[in-house]
């Protein structure tokens, strides 16, 4: 399944919604790829979004991603972590359980991230 902003659910609850930004062209994406499903199946309590950012240039606004791939964690209206992420299932898994586990974290205050995150979630 690929998963767009066509078929987001963003609900405003608690869940933890992970999301790949990523480019159709970027081989670094298409590699990741296949990290982030592993991703998803071992954290099957997160909601996974696959974002291509060319094909939803709409919800992508003015913001612009100079490095590909790029994860966004959210929860609730809070952005959480914002940036780009290799594909390496390690490093992928540590952000997800590091954000899985805190109750309460910060909120990320990059005023375009969260920006893009509110559009995310209205889009649903």
């Amino acid at each position: 399944m690929h998963w767009t902003c066509n078929n987001f659910e963003v609900r405003l609850n608690d869940d933890l919604h992970a999301i790949g930004l990523c480019a159709e062209w970027c081989g670094t994406c298409r590699d990741w790829r296949a990290v982030f499903d592993r991703a998803r199946e071992a954290h099957p309590h997160l909601r996974w979004h696959w974002l291509d950012i060319e094909d939803e240039a709409d919800l992508m606004d003015d913001m612009d991603v100079e490095t590909l791939p790029c994860l966004l964690l959210a929860r609730g209206d809070r952005v959480l972590f914002f940036g780009p992420v290799l594909p390496q299932p390690d490093v992928l898994s540590r952000l997800v359980q590091t954000f899985s586990a805190q109750a309460a974290p910060a909120s990320m205050t990059d005023p375009a991230v969260s920006a893009l995150w509110h559009r995310l979630r209205s889009s649903g």
